[in-house]
């Protein structure tokens, strides 16, 4: 019988490619993609929290496009048949369904394409897990008061392999984006962005425990209803916003971040 919770007792846990732009071309800038001042303080939490996970985190700071698209081709080349699953993080601006380079921009969907199953073998039926902090469009969250707080290796054995296993290639994707399409998401220069800030956090309190949806639902609420997450600025247009994160599952089974046994 096909088990409802992805096997996570390989040898790795698996590569983790993390993207952090912060300066950009001249060219870029004039565009608006100016520097992102707090990347920095969000790369070093996440990726520390993603190595107590287990992963091999590779790190890439103020990537072009090219560097970009190479870090993710080359990551799905490698060997993952002893790994649990993948991680890839993008912290830059970006635009709906676009990241940036320092000095262009990348459709995400290029990206995810390289880990999709018909090209990416050694993930097939292994979760893919992208998060990525960056606007998607430059409207801003007023918010909304409310009266109260509550208005194949990848089966088990038990499975028989010998028949054929077919998995639609889009299968087993989870997409974790700062903030909804069409909206602005929020970054502090000095503490990092609400949604890296919050991630970290849930991943310290509750990554081992809980499922991986459930881990990004306490995400979002942090991030929903905290105070802290309320932007304060001089510039009235700007001022007291709010932001919500989303997430889309094409997950085929619960995730847990199993702790792995010592060696």
């Amino acid at each position: 019988m096909l088990s409802d919770i992805y096997k996570m007792d390989y040898p790795r846990r698996g590569k983790a490619i993390v993207i952090s732009n912060k300066h950009f071309t001249p060219e870029m800038e004039r565009r608006g993609y100016g520097v992102r001042t707090g990347t920095d303080i969000d790369c070093t939490t996440l990726c520390n929290r993603l190595e107590k996970l287990g992963f091999e985190v590779d790190r890439y700071h103020d990537a072009t496009t090219q560097t970009i698209l190479q870090a993710f081709a080359s990551a799905a080349k490698e060997d993952h048949s002893d790994a649990d699953c993948f991680v890839g993080v993008l912290m830059s601006h970006g635009e709906e369904d676009k990241i940036c380079g320092t000095d262009g921009i990348v459709e995400l969907q290029t990206i995810f394409q390289y880990f999709k199953g018909d090209n990416c073998i050694g993930l097939a039926g292994k979760p893919k897990l992208f998060f990525i902090q960056a606007c998607r469009g430059g409207q801003f969250d007023s918010g909304t008061n409310l009266n109260t707080m509550d208005a194949k290796r990848a089966y088990d054995d038990a499975f028989n392999k010998s028949e054929e296993i077919r998995i639609p290639s889009e299968a087993d994707f989870l997409l974790s984006y700062s903030t909804v399409p069409g909206y602005y998401s929020w970054r502090n220069s000095a503490k990092g962005s609400w949604y890296i800030r919050a991630l970290t956090f849930v991943l310290d309190e509750f990554g081992t425990q809980l499922e991986v949806q459930k881990l990004l639902t306490k995400v979002n609420k942090l991030v929903a209803y905290q105070d802290r997450f309320t932007s304060n600025t001089d510039d009235p247009t700007m001022h007291g916003k709010k932001q919500i994160p989303s997430f889309t599952s094409m997950l085929t089974k619960d995730l847990y971040f199993i702790p792995k046994k010592p060696k």
